[in-house]
């Protein structure tokens, strides 16, 4: 028999045909089901620029002037990252871990791929970190036959190679670590960075980077929170691998694997960080601003800039705290023993109408009967406390209200009169427990005393000069039903006094002899000025708006007195300069709204005769004790029963206005000591502004108020007034 006989009629000649055969033909089914998959004919391949704008949800991310993050808007706490603001220690950890030959392949290790299916994964997957990114190209479901998974996979290998023929490694890696996930609501690196350990991504160290990477095989299963022991096994792991390929010494592993995990943990929470209250009433603006322009404040990725300092909303919130703090402790003491509400106990039935308890038990049907016991019976809770901070305790529903009855509450806002830009906002003294956003314009609180200078103004403007002597007694109104109000007390009763003085004691009827002698119109007269400083509030058109009656907002009363150290010019108070999409281009700018609202030598006027008020007058502690340094003045105010107190303050750089008070107008001191503008809201600005000043980098300090452009044609060196004067100060209480 010849060879090719004994081929031809071999049994195992067949086998060997079939097997090539077989062979022959699923490599060619292999090859075309390739080209199938890479034709779309299995679903269209995902198109690479997604990858550069990936269908996730980027946080919008609020800025502060200096560059300081204040807080993000978001559904997915995701901030994308470069590359250069990566640590190489998170570089390595990842490479170490998932695909040592990184830099070698084209997006497909066939040799990792090989040892994976001969060793059945137990040396690791096969997936490189290009083919991982790639995977994030497609929704995750479950595959309902082999054919589904196999060409899903052969779609992720194809995506793979294109995103390697398209992007350098770095940008791979840039991608690839924006869009992992680490749990704790953290999506990308720079979250959890910050999430996790508190600092940017770029600082992380050898062990934390590790844990990091560590945690994307099964975040929650190696969360450090849920889980420390996982992690620390897990973080182990990564140092390992990064000392098997040389990325750190052995000496180093062993003393890095021996460390605990040390975390600074904090899930972003919008109720915590700077200026809550702020970030909150932007959010507001910006949800109706997003819609009517085709963006999504959560999903969108925006880049926020405002004008807010970092440093002086910090020191704001510190005084605001530190003093309403000190006042809580006085208001419990002066109440020992008394419901400060006295006999109106319809407060505390309407303070249960506004739960949301009281709508949700009413909504399900409830009783009053029941509503009634279920606020009656103890539950545990918690509460506020300025002393020992969040406070568990068992209490009921009701006595929670009367509770939070008790507490002061304050606004602040500071802005450069020259910009516009406000560069502080306080709304109140705890976000989580007191939402209530004190300065927002809507919020309208009785002004008191620090509306007068809008009434000196329109004298001053008028022709008068501040040495102008008016007689210190009762006048009357015969056209507005012989209204005659009278001076607070009869402390003062000097029969005349200069406008000077009058304003520094704010003294009721010199404001009111002012009134009457700018005529009948005078209070439509008094309110179109002050429109013209930015006040849109309700005024009423009667003499007695020069006392204060009206409700204004902190917002609005902080551009009015800004004018006055803007050489007359109102210039709108504003918080942000421009919105930017997540590629960089500016989609919003803003630019203040600016009203000549009296000329330079009124407004330099006033501010002489403001500044008077802080060495003398009712505001004299802003020099003598706090010793606030360079060109200072404002005016304190105090409404009836001392509900509320107020303090408006300027400098050539900074207007700060602050309102403090109760959130019902019956509940307040009962003495001028404790419940006067001078008690309650001074002392926060004296507290805030030494410390702002103290620090010229970011406010310029001025010895004087700068003298108009032309000389005065007023007299205003009268009373043998002044600043230096060492004569002893008269302290008022107002």
């Amino acid at each position: 028999m010849s060879f090719a006989q004994y081929f031809v009629n071999n049994p195992y000649t067949k086998i060997v045909k079939w097997i090539w055969i077989a062979l022959f033909s699923g490599l060619t089914g292999f090859v075309l089901l390739v080209f199938m998959v890479s034709w779309g004919w299995f679903g269209e391949l995902p198109p690479l620029e997604e990858l550069e704008n990936p269908k996730t949800y980027l946080a919008s991310e609020v800025y502060a002037e200096d560059g300081v993050v204040l807080g993000k808007y978001y559904l997915q706490n995701r901030s994308n990252i470069a590359y250069h603001d990566i640590s190489p220690n998170l570089i390595n950890a990842l490479i170490a871990t998932e695909d040592v030959r990184f830099y070698n392949h084209s997006g497909i290790d066939f040799r990792r791929f090989t040892s994976a299916v001969l060793f059945l994964g137990t040396r690791g997957g096969a997936s490189t970190i290009t083919q991982q990114l790639a995977k994030n190209l497609f929704p995750r479901k479950r595959f309902n036959n082999v054919l589904d998974k196999a060409t899903t996979k052969l779609r992720e290998w194809i995506t793979a190679v294109r995103i390697e023929e398209r992007y350098t490694k770095e940008e791979i890696i840039t991608m690839y670590f924006n869009t992992v996930e680490f749990g704790g609501n953290s999506f990308g690196i720079s979250s959890a960075a910050k999430t996790f350990f508190g600092k940017s991504a770029k600082d992380l160290n050898e062990v934390e980077a590790a844990m990091l990477v560590g945690m994307l095989k099964a975040p929650t299963k190696y969360s450090p929170v849920r889980n420390p022991a996982n992690a620390l096994g897990r973080r182990n792991t990564v140092l390992n691998q990064m000392r098997k390929y040389d990325f750190i010494t052995n000496e180093s592993y062993d003393t890095l694997s021996k460390k605990p995990i040390e975390l600074r943990y904090s899930e972003e929470n919008h109720n915590e960080g700077l200026a809550p209250y702020f970030r909150e009433h932007l959010r507001v603006e910006l949800l109706t601003w997003c819609e009517e322009n085709g963006y999504n404040l959560y999903k969108d990725g925006l880049k926020i800039y405002t004008t807010i300092n970092s440093k002086l909303q910090g020191l704001a919130e510190e005084s605001v705290k530190s003093h309403t703090q000190f006042m809580q402790a006085k208001f419990y003491e002066h109440w020992k023993g008394r419901d400060p509400w006295g006999q109106f106990n319809e407060l505390i039935t309407a303070g249960m109408k506004r739960s949301d308890r009281y709508r949700l038990m009413k909504q399900t049907g409830a009783t009053d009967a029941e509503i009634q016991k279920a606020f009656n019976t103890k539950v545990k809770m918690k509460v506020f406390s300025y002393t020992r901070g969040e406070v568990d305790t068992f209490m009921s529903p009701m006595d929670s209200i009367k509770y939070y009855k008790y507490f002061l509450q304050a606004g602040l806002m500071s802005m450069d009169p020259t910009t516009g830009h406000i560069k502080a906002w306080v709304g109140g003294i705890n976000h989580k427990y007191f939402q209530y956003d004190h300065v927002n314009i809507k919020a309208k609180r009785q002004v008191g005393s620090t509306f007068k200078p809008i009434v000196y103004t329109l004298a001053i403007d008028n022709g008068f000069s501040p040495c102008y002597k008016v007689p210190n007694q009762r006048v009357v109104f015969e056209d507005y039903e012989n209204y005659s109000p009278d001076n607070a007390d009869d402390k003062y009763n000097d029969p005349e006094m200069t406008l000077f003085k009058g304003l520094q004691l704010s003294i009721n009827n010199i404001v009111m002899q002012v009134m009457k002698k700018l005529g009948p119109s005078a209070p439509n007269s008094v309110i179109e000025l002050a429109r013209k400083m930015g006040i849109q509030s309700d005024l009423p058109p009667y003499p007695s708006i020069a006392l204060g009656v009206a409700d204004i907002s902190v917002y609005e009363m902080v551009g009015a007195f800004s004018t006055y150290a803007n050489k007359g010019v109102w210039t709108e108070p504003v918080y942000l300069t421009r919105i930017e999409d997540k590629n960089g281009n500016v989609i919003r700018e803003i630019v203040p709204k600016k009203v000549e609202a009296m000329s330079e030598q009124t407004a330099y006027i006033m501010e002489k005769m403001l500044e008077r008020v802080t060495a003398y007058g009712t505001a004299a502690k802003v020099r003598y004790l706090y010793q606030v340094p360079g060109a200072v003045g404002g005016k304190t105010g105090t409404t009836q029963n001392y509900s509320d107190g107020w303090f408006i303050g300027i400098t050539p750089y900074l207007a700060t206005g602050i309102w403090t008070g109760f959130e019902d107008r019956a509940i307040h001191f009962r003495s001028m000591s404790l419940g006067s503008g001078s008690a309650m809201a001074m002392p926060i600005f004296g507290t805030f502004m030494k410390k702002a000043l103290s620090d010229t980098t970011t406010v310029r300090v001025e010895p004087f108020f700068k003298s108009p452009s032309q000389p005065l044609s007023v007299e205003i060196n009268c009373d043998n007034y002044q600043i230096n004067d060492p004569k002893k100060l008269e302290l008022i209480e107002e």
